[in-house]
């Protein structure tokens, strides 16, 4: 059985003093034997880290104690060895770049649906209220290619810095639908939601991304695999790691 516990993370939440939490963090980290990365930024902080299940989850929680963090989620999964090979905390700006600051999640999310929900609406082909839903694949074009829900929108955007002007360019398709976007954790969605929002969509996004719905839901109305950015390169619906080549 796979023994290296897998998680990634992200909370949006007001963070000024993150040249001097760096250091701190990655003391920690290391000392617990732990690989990945972190990325610290004014808006929030972003992780994927692996290791021995104990000191992952202990590592959590000891950020959970720092008011800043105590929402903090995990989305988990496990392999047979780390797919990272160094531990790295890193400062950016944004801690998914969109190069839009009017978006801040952290002053208020965007409305969210949970796995099950989506579940619901997709066997339905409804959400409750009898409105088409659109599912809004918010990643890079080569990350679809691995896999997303079937009937999925796909901007085919090679980064998420595109997401505005495509938002803009297919904004008239999305009027007057319940739209649902998506991307692997939460984090890119999430900034997604917010500007198809202001730009008078009524989107929401999925809770705990693709993850989180693999986690709870398994792979109902789910085509192919999820890229995810280290060594396993994608996983299945169960959340095990990749064994075959993506299909061309």
């Amino acid at each position: 059985m796979a023994s290296v516990l897998n998680i990634s993370a992200y909370l949006f939440t007001r963070i000024d003093d993150r040249e001097a939490l760096r250091p701190t963090l990655r003391s920690r980290a290391q000392s617990a034997g732990l690989k990945g990365t972190i990325v610290l930024a004014g808006e929030g902080i972003n992780l994927f880290l692996a290791g021995d299940p104990d000191a992952v989850r202990g590592f959590v929680d000891d950020l959970r104690a720092d008011p800043r963090f105590t929402a903090l989620t995990t989305k988990e999964s496990w392999s047979d060895a780390p797919p990272f090979r160094r531990m790295l905390v890193k400062l950016k700006r944004e801690i998914i770049r969109m190069d839009h600051p009017a978006i801040r999640p952290e002053s208020g999310r965007a409305p969210a649906v949970t796995p099950d929900t989506l579940r619901r609406w997709l066997d339905q082909g409804h959400d409750d209220t009898g409105r088409e839903v659109v599912l809004l694949d918010t990643r890079n074009a080569f990350e679809v290619d691995y896999g997303t829900f079937a009937g999925a929108v796909d901007w085919r955007i090679e980064r998420f810095t595109e997401f505005p002007g495509a938002a803009a360019a297919h904004r008239g398709d999305l009027a007057g639908k319940t739209v649902v976007s998506f991307c692997t954790g939460g984090i890119r969605c999430e900034k997604a939601a917010i500007h198809l929002r202001e730009n008078g969509v009524d989107a929401r996004q999925l809770e705990g991304g693709i993850l989180g719905y693999f986690e709870n839901v398994g792979g109902a109305h789910w085509n192919g695999e999820c890229f995810v950015f280290d060594e396993r390169e994608a996983l299945t619906p169960d959340l095990r790691p990749r064994t075959t080549a993506p299909a061309s």
